[in-house]
């Protein structure tokens, strides 16, 4: 009988509701096609919602709601985030069950009733709420992913023109991309290694790529171009500025909740920098995609020479092992050496710079650099270019270009070079 009376007050309650969103979730306030959807929505879920506690519907037998569906893919159009729409049914189930509640003070009725009435709302209306919103949830993701696509489509077939080195008027090119080309960019490519259940790859690719653009202070938005449902490239527009902080960008793209990886160029002007930024993105996650294990992270500056050799996966994890030897062995003993070998040239051939950095005592880095020459069978001092982007290799490829520990094809130490044949 609540229920009813309730239901007669239809239209109140709905504005009522209405009104109060708008107060509480300034992202729909002002958007007047937005703010008529959204109260047909609220019309719907509350007539809806009424209309299982008087009859006592199962909520398994629901089905997709028009009004509340067309809420969420409008949301979704208008780039509005879905804390958004979940915000709406919290607060908006909040005010709903305010009206129940008030309706049953009302009625009287004796403690025991008013108990078990209480019991049976709260559980029908957040067994609701939460059926309606994880469906709403995935309505909004799919079609994030579809506006994406459909938006960028001419995007796409411009940054292609672009990329192919075609005769390009970059009036017209900036025009439709939206994104000035006479400025310096920063590459990136960006990818889900997994494709998500929800299909909101791209969206969360694309958001990311916002939360770089907005840690590196970049002063306009960056030009996102999907590839496919789970690889998208991106430019971020640097002004006249060059310098990167690296560290903040891998913070980004580490913090994150989901599992992305990134690759990113080196800063470049003009339109065959947003060519070239690319091309290094791209042969960055060449070496990302091969590496045991990947990192999420990889900025192809710092790992240029390896990126550079790994077309040829095969020949390379050869000339590690000519370089390294036995210290190419994927075990803990041969990693801790390879450690401070990397750290030791890193300080210059050093002893003391390498013992603070590491925080060891001096004598232990000439007892692991010794024990590292004997391994390799060569010291330091030769070869020191190849020695370091060998360990490069091996930091940045992991187990793709060491030997299994025990057994696996044997390395051929430096001195032990093959007879050349005659």
């Amino acid at each position: 009988m609540s229920a009813a009376n309730v239901e007669s007050r239809l239209t109140e309650i709905s504005h009522d509701v209405w009104e109060h969103l708008l107060i509480e979730i300034p992202q729909v306030r002002g958007d007047d096609p937005l703010e008529r959807i959204l109260l047909a929505s609220v019309k719907e879920n509350v007539a809806t919602l009424l209309h299982i506690f008087e009859n006592d519907i199962p909520l398994e037998n629901l089905e997709g709601l028009a009004s509340p569906n067309e809420h969420a893919r409008r949301l979704a159009q208008r780039g509005i985030p879905v804390s958004a729409l979940i915000r709406a049914y919290r607060i908006g189930h909040w005010r709903f069950l305010q009206w129940c509640l008030d309706e049953l003070a009302r009625r009287g009725a004796d403690d025991v009733v008013s108990a078990d009435v209480n019991r049976r709302m709260l559980e029908v209306s957040f067994g609701y709420i939460d059926s309606v919103t994880e469906h709403v949830i995935e309505v909004y993701h799919l079609e994030q992913e579809r506006w994406l696509l459909a938006q960028t489509a001419v995007r796409t077939a411009r940054v292609r023109d672009v990329l192919a080195e075609k005769e390009v008027d970059l009036d017209s090119a900036e025009a439709a991309l939206g994104y000035r080309l006479r400025q310096n960019h920063l590459g990136l490519a960006a990818w889900l290694p997994a494709l998500t259940r929800d299909g909101a790859g791209l969206a969360r690719l694309d958001r990311l790529t916002h939360e770089i653009a907005e840690e590196l202070d970049c002063p306009a938005r960056p030009l996102f171009v999907p590839r496919d449902e789970g690889l998208a490239w991106a430019w971020l527009p640097f002004g006249s500025h060059s310098e990167v902080s690296w560290e903040r960008l891998a913070g980004v793209v580490e913090s994150g909740a989901f599992s992305v990886q990134v690759c990113a160029g080196s800063v470049q002007r003009g339109i065959e920098g947003f060519r070239s930024t690319n091309r290094e993105a791209l042969r960055a996650q060449e070496l990302a995609t091969a590496a045991s294990p990947g990192r999420r992270f990889t900025a192809y500056s710092q790992v240029a020479p390896v990126a550079l050799m790994c077309k040829n996966l095969p020949d390379l994890r050869t000339w590690v092992g000519g370089i390294l030897g036995p210290l190419a062995v994927d075990d803990e003993q041969c990693a801790r050496l390879r450690e401070t070998l990397h750290d030791f040239l890193a300080a210059g051939c050093n002893y003391t710079a390498t013992a603070s950095r590491e925080i060891l005592h001096k004598n232990t880095v000439h007892y692991r650099i010794r024990k590292a020459e004997k391994i390799m069978g060569h010291s330091v001092q030769a070869g020191h270019t190849d020695l370091e982007v060998a360990l490069l290799a091996v930091n940045y490829l992991g187990s793709t270009v060491m030997q299994p520990p025990g057994g696996g094809t044997a390395v051929r130490r430096r001195s032990e070079s093959p007879r050349r044949r005659h």
